[in-house]
């Protein structure tokens, strides 16, 4: 059975070519691994909307109501940084119904990856960062009130922080949040994640690979989690425009491998979502994000998790 990979072409509505939020990545990640022979669009799983009683479990209703009705207040709609439309609404709920999908998968096959998600800025009753539902919060708290996991634990590598997913998770001793972040960089006030990993700026692929195992060699021991949830964000990249840290494609690719390696090597379920990731080059980028892909199917093919 081929790696499982969630798509939808919601993903990439119309959007201002000229804004800092790399909308058209998501089309372009998916035209990327096609091209070169990872997967056919026929392969692609499609998600349905996330239902609004999911979204609820880790979003107050009336935001979630504001939001898709196109009422934000201005001070939500400057945090967030994105025009709204109807296009952007479908294609919100509908990934984070991806990153929902590519757990479900995971649950059943040991590892699935999503072509979006990690969205981690948004916070229980407001947008912030580009994030305007939080995937990661929702699908934890989806897994755990269902029952079909007893502890999710979120390794979110994105170079920023985390922060909503900490704050919304807080009262949720069942999911750990571990952020890796550049320490100096957005959000300027950080929450306080149940582990928080500052990296110093400038930092290269064999430090931060050695940060990424010893973490997870201390971790997933001590918590044995039913489920991870990988945050695999390119923005650490030393191409990145907004990052500071110094990986190399090589590096990023170790990184994937190893983590999704760590989790297998336990029995525990993974899933990769891709999280941030800014560059004008668009096919670079989406080339970076697809690194991850790349990384599981090797991971997929030698553990015969299937």
């Amino acid at each position: 059975m081929p790696l499982p990979l969630i798509y939808h072409d919601d993903y990439s509505p119309e959007f201002p070519p000229e804004h800092r939020f790399p909308m058209d990545k998501f089309r372009l990640l998916r035209d990327h691994l096609v091209d070169s022979g990872l997967t056919s669009d026929a392969a692609l799983l499609r998600p349905q909307i996330c239902p609004v009683e999911i979204l609820a479990l880790a979003h107050d209703r009336d935001y979630i109501e504001r939001y898709m009705a196109g009422e934000l207040s201005r001070e939500d709609q400057r945090r967030l940084g994105l025009p709204w439309n109807e296009a952007l609404a479908q294609r919100t709920v509908r990934a984070v119904g991806g990153s929902l999908l590519a757990a479900e998968q995971a649950l059943q096959h040991g590892l699935a990856c999503h072509l979006a998600g990690g969205t981690h800025h948004a916070h229980y009753d407001h947008p912030a960062g580009f994030c305007i539902f939080n995937d990661l919060a929702v699908i934890s708290r989806y897994f755990l009130e269902s029952g079909r996991v007893n502890r999710v634990l979120i390794f979110d590598c994105d170079v920023h922080q985390g922060d909503g997913t900490a704050r919304i998770l807080e009262d949720t001793p069942e999911a750990i949040t571990v952020s890796l972040h550049c320490e100096k960089n957005f959000p300027a006030r950080k929450a306080r994640s149940d582990w928080d990993i500052p990296l110093p700026m400038g930092m290269g692929d064999a430090d931060y690979l050695r940060v990424v195992d010893d973490t997870l060699n201390y971790l997933l021991p001590l918590y044995q989690p039913d489920l991870v949830l990988y945050d695999a964000g390119v923005d650490v990249h030393k191409d990145d425009a907004l990052g500071y840290l110094k990986l190399t494609d090589e590096g990023l690719a170790a990184r994937d491998e190893n983590v999704l390696r760590h989790c297998l090597g336990r029995d525990i379920p993974v899933v990769g979502v891709i999280g941030g990731g800014y560059s004008k080059d668009r096919q670079a980028l989406a080339r970076r994000h697809g690194i991850l892909h790349h990384s599981a199917q090797r991971v997929w093919t030698s553990s015969g998790c299937h």
